[in-house]
Protein backbone atom coordinates (compact mmCIF):
# COMPACT_ATOMS: atom_id res chain seq x y z
CA UNK A 1 0.00 0.00 0.00
CA UNK A 2 2.94 2.46 0.74
CA UNK A 3 1.37 6.00 0.64
CA UNK A 4 -0.30 5.80 -2.20
CA UNK A 5 -3.22 8.22 -2.81
CA UNK A 6 -5.70 5.81 -3.70
CA UNK A 7 -5.50 4.19 -0.12
CA UNK A 8 -6.10 7.07 1.90
CA UNK A 9 -8.25 9.04 -0.88
CA UNK A 10 -10.76 6.11 -3.08
CA UNK A 11 -12.17 8.64 -5.42
CA UNK A 12 -11.24 11.89 -6.62
CA UNK A 13 -13.11 12.29 -9.61
CA UNK A 14 -15.70 15.10 -8.43
CA UNK A 15 -12.67 17.20 -7.31
CA UNK A 16 -13.47 20.81 -8.58
CA UNK A 17 -10.03 21.34 -10.25
CA UNK A 18 -9.76 19.62 -13.37
CA UNK A 19 -6.67 17.58 -13.72
CA UNK A 20 -5.13 18.13 -10.47
CA UNK A 21 -4.24 14.59 -9.34
CA UNK A 22 -2.45 14.33 -13.15
CA UNK A 23 1.32 13.22 -12.68
CA UNK A 24 0.78 12.23 -8.74
CA UNK A 25 1.47 8.90 -7.09
CA UNK A 26 1.85 9.31 -3.31
CA UNK A 27 -0.42 11.24 -1.02
CA UNK A 28 2.40 12.91 0.51
CA UNK A 29 2.98 15.17 -3.47
CA UNK A 30 -0.95 16.69 -3.01
CA UNK A 31 0.83 19.56 -1.10
CA UNK A 32 3.37 20.44 -3.89
CA UNK A 33 1.07 20.97 -6.43
CA UNK A 34 -1.29 23.58 -4.44
CA UNK A 35 0.96 27.01 -4.91
CA UNK A 36 1.10 26.35 -9.23
CA UNK A 37 -2.15 25.31 -9.48
CA UNK A 38 -3.73 28.21 -7.92
CA UNK A 39 -0.94 30.48 -8.79
CA UNK A 40 -2.33 30.19 -12.24
CA UNK A 41 -6.18 29.28 -11.21
CA UNK A 42 -6.61 32.78 -9.60
CA UNK A 43 -4.37 34.93 -11.52
CA UNK A 44 -6.69 36.60 -14.54
CA UNK A 45 -4.69 39.09 -13.31
CA UNK A 46 -6.29 38.41 -9.73
CA UNK A 47 -9.58 36.74 -9.43
CA UNK A 48 -11.66 37.92 -6.86
CA UNK A 49 -14.94 36.38 -7.12
CA UNK A 50 -17.32 35.52 -4.37
CA UNK A 51 -20.76 33.46 -5.35
CA UNK A 52 -21.65 32.98 -1.40
CA UNK A 53 -23.66 34.21 1.13
CA UNK A 54 -22.47 37.41 3.38
CA UNK A 55 -23.66 37.06 7.40
CA UNK A 56 -23.49 39.67 9.24
CA UNK A 57 -20.41 42.14 8.03
CA UNK A 58 -18.75 39.01 6.28
CA UNK A 59 -15.12 38.03 5.73
CA UNK A 60 -12.00 40.25 4.90
CA UNK A 61 -10.30 39.28 2.05
CA UNK A 62 -6.81 39.49 0.75
CA UNK A 63 -5.41 38.52 -2.54
CA UNK A 64 -7.00 36.00 -4.81
CA UNK A 65 -9.89 34.09 -4.05
CA UNK A 66 -13.08 32.27 -5.40
CA UNK A 67 -15.89 31.44 -3.12
CA UNK A 68 -18.76 29.05 -5.33
CA UNK A 69 -22.48 29.66 -4.44
CA UNK A 70 -24.29 28.33 -1.67
CA UNK A 71 -21.11 28.82 0.53
CA UNK A 72 -21.97 31.21 3.62
CA UNK A 73 -19.20 33.27 5.62
CA UNK A 74 -20.07 34.66 8.83
CA UNK A 75 -18.28 37.87 10.08
CA UNK A 76 -14.80 38.12 11.36
CA UNK A 77 -13.94 35.53 8.84
CA UNK A 78 -10.22 36.25 7.13
CA UNK A 79 -9.64 34.85 3.95
CA UNK A 80 -5.78 35.20 2.43
CA UNK A 81 -5.72 34.62 -0.93
CA UNK A 82 -4.78 32.51 -3.25
CA UNK A 83 -7.81 30.48 -1.90
CA UNK A 84 -10.08 28.29 -3.80
CA UNK A 85 -13.51 27.75 -1.82
CA UNK A 86 -16.25 25.88 -3.49
CA UNK A 87 -20.16 25.22 -3.15
CA UNK A 88 -21.98 24.72 -0.13
CA UNK A 89 -18.86 25.46 2.29
CA UNK A 90 -19.23 27.03 5.86
CA UNK A 91 -16.78 29.35 7.19
CA UNK A 92 -17.72 30.20 11.25
CA UNK A 93 -16.85 33.38 12.68
CA UNK A 94 -13.24 33.70 13.61
CA UNK A 95 -12.04 31.22 11.07
CA UNK A 96 -8.60 32.42 9.14
CA UNK A 97 -8.13 30.98 5.81
CA UNK A 98 -4.48 31.48 4.83
CA UNK A 99 -3.20 31.37 1.42
CA UNK A 100 -3.16 28.41 -1.17
CA UNK A 101 -6.12 26.79 0.86
CA UNK A 102 -8.56 24.60 -0.90
CA UNK A 103 -11.51 24.07 0.74
CA UNK A 104 -14.04 21.57 -1.77
CA UNK A 105 -17.80 21.43 -1.30
CA UNK A 106 -19.61 20.64 1.57
CA UNK A 107 -16.71 21.03 3.64
CA UNK A 108 -16.16 23.80 6.67
CA UNK A 109 -14.08 25.30 9.36
CA UNK A 110 -15.14 26.17 12.49
CA UNK A 111 -14.95 29.01 15.07
CA UNK A 112 -11.44 30.08 15.42
CA UNK A 113 -9.57 27.32 13.27
CA UNK A 114 -6.97 28.14 11.26
CA UNK A 115 -6.22 26.47 7.95
CA UNK A 116 -3.19 26.96 5.67
CA UNK A 117 -1.59 25.45 2.55
CA UNK A 118 -4.15 22.73 2.98
CA UNK A 119 -7.04 20.86 1.04
CA UNK A 120 -10.36 19.54 2.70
CA UNK A 121 -11.82 16.96 0.50
CA UNK A 122 -15.93 17.26 0.14
CA UNK A 123 -17.79 17.18 3.49
CA UNK A 124 -14.35 17.63 5.72
CA UNK A 125 -14.95 19.38 8.52
CA UNK A 126 -13.05 21.20 10.78
CA UNK A 127 -14.51 22.37 14.10
CA UNK A 128 -13.86 25.02 16.58
CA UNK A 129 -10.42 26.34 17.84
CA UNK A 130 -7.74 24.03 15.68
CA UNK A 131 -5.01 25.02 13.44
CA UNK A 132 -5.04 22.63 10.30
CA UNK A 133 -1.83 23.34 8.33
CA UNK A 134 -0.03 21.82 5.15
CA UNK A 135 -2.58 18.76 5.35
CA UNK A 136 -5.00 16.97 3.09
CA UNK A 137 -8.06 16.05 4.64
CA UNK A 138 -10.32 13.08 2.91
CA UNK A 139 -13.96 13.46 2.23
CA UNK A 140 -16.25 13.66 5.30
CA UNK A 141 -12.92 13.60 7.52
CA UNK A 142 -13.31 15.30 10.99
CA UNK A 143 -10.82 17.34 12.80
CA UNK A 144 -12.24 18.00 16.47
CA UNK A 145 -12.16 21.25 18.16
CA UNK A 146 -8.76 22.17 19.83
CA UNK A 147 -6.66 19.52 17.27
CA UNK A 148 -3.50 20.77 16.53
CA UNK A 149 -1.59 19.52 13.23
CA UNK A 150 1.94 19.96 14.42
CA UNK A 151 3.53 21.25 10.63
CA UNK A 152 7.25 21.81 11.66
CA UNK A 153 9.54 20.12 13.48
CA UNK A 154 11.60 22.20 16.37
CA UNK A 155 14.81 21.67 14.65
CA UNK A 156 12.96 22.88 11.33
CA UNK A 157 14.79 19.67 9.44
CA UNK A 158 12.90 18.48 6.41
CA UNK A 159 9.93 16.20 7.24
CA UNK A 160 10.25 12.47 7.08
CA UNK A 161 6.46 10.28 6.32
CA UNK A 162 6.97 6.80 7.79
CA UNK A 163 5.36 4.37 5.27
CA UNK A 164 3.61 0.87 6.93
CA UNK A 165 6.34 -1.03 6.94
CA UNK A 166 8.02 2.21 9.16
CA UNK A 167 10.43 3.08 6.06
CA UNK A 168 10.97 6.75 6.26
CA UNK A 169 10.38 9.13 3.23
CA UNK A 170 11.87 12.35 3.09
CA UNK A 171 9.12 14.99 2.37
CA UNK A 172 11.63 17.38 0.87
CA UNK A 173 10.48 20.39 2.90
CA UNK A 174 9.81 21.70 6.32
CA UNK A 175 6.39 22.26 6.57
CA UNK A 176 4.50 19.40 6.40
CA UNK A 177 1.79 18.37 8.69
CA UNK A 178 -0.80 15.22 8.22
CA UNK A 179 -2.75 13.34 5.55
CA UNK A 180 -6.07 12.30 6.84
CA UNK A 181 -7.97 9.42 5.20
CA UNK A 182 -11.55 9.57 3.66
CA UNK A 183 -14.13 9.61 6.40
CA UNK A 184 -11.22 9.42 9.71
CA UNK A 185 -11.61 11.43 12.73
CA UNK A 186 -9.37 13.34 15.03
CA UNK A 187 -10.83 13.99 18.68
CA UNK A 188 -11.25 16.75 20.33
CA UNK A 189 -7.52 17.96 21.57
CA UNK A 190 -5.21 15.43 19.77
CA UNK A 191 -2.03 16.92 17.92
CA UNK A 192 -0.30 14.75 15.05
CA UNK A 193 3.19 15.22 14.47
CA UNK A 194 4.89 16.52 11.17
CA UNK A 195 4.61 13.85 8.54
CA UNK A 196 1.66 12.04 10.11
CA UNK A 197 -0.26 9.52 7.44
CA UNK A 198 -3.74 8.36 8.76
CA UNK A 199 -5.32 5.74 6.68
CA UNK A 200 -9.71 6.14 5.88
CA UNK A 201 -12.14 5.53 8.41
CA UNK A 202 -9.51 5.20 11.52
CA UNK A 203 -10.75 6.78 15.07
CA UNK A 204 -7.94 9.20 16.90
CA UNK A 205 -9.05 9.51 20.27
CA UNK A 206 -9.56 12.79 22.04
CA UNK A 207 -6.36 14.21 23.81
CA UNK A 208 -4.44 11.74 21.53
CA UNK A 209 -0.62 11.94 20.47
CA UNK A 210 -0.06 10.73 17.21
CA UNK A 211 2.66 10.67 14.44
CA UNK A 212 4.45 8.04 11.61
CA UNK A 213 1.55 5.93 9.98
CA UNK A 214 -1.54 4.82 10.76
CA UNK A 215 -3.20 1.97 8.86
CA UNK A 216 -6.56 2.32 7.98
CA UNK A 217 -9.84 1.58 10.20
CA UNK A 218 -8.23 1.62 13.24
CA UNK A 219 -9.16 3.05 16.91
CA UNK A 220 -5.75 5.02 18.32
CA UNK A 221 -6.13 6.12 22.15
CA UNK A 222 -3.33 6.38 24.91
CA UNK A 223 -4.24 4.15 28.01
CA UNK A 224 -5.32 6.86 30.90
CA UNK A 225 -5.37 5.21 34.51
CA UNK A 226 -8.07 7.68 36.39
CA UNK A 227 -7.60 7.89 40.12
CA UNK A 228 -10.78 8.68 42.49
CA UNK A 229 -10.28 10.05 45.59
CA UNK A 230 -12.83 11.58 48.55
CA UNK A 231 -12.92 15.57 48.14
CA UNK A 232 -13.44 17.57 50.82
CA UNK A 233 -16.93 19.25 50.75
CA UNK A 234 -16.33 23.20 50.28
CA UNK A 235 -18.48 25.84 49.00
CA UNK A 236 -17.21 28.39 46.38
CA UNK A 237 -17.72 31.57 46.87
CA UNK A 238 -19.78 33.57 44.08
Amino acid sequence: MSLKIDYFFKDLSDFPIDGFFDGLTNAFEILVKIKPVLNVLLKEPDVREFRGEKHGAGPVCHGPYFIGEGTVVYNDVTIIGPAYIGKNCELLPGALIRPYTVMCDGSSVGHGSEVKHSILMRGAKVASLAFVGDSVLGKSARIGSGVITANRKFNQSTVMAKNEDGMPTDLGDSFFGLILGDSSRLGANSVTQPGTHIGPHSWIYPLTNVRGFIPAAKRVFHGLDVTLADNEIVELAP
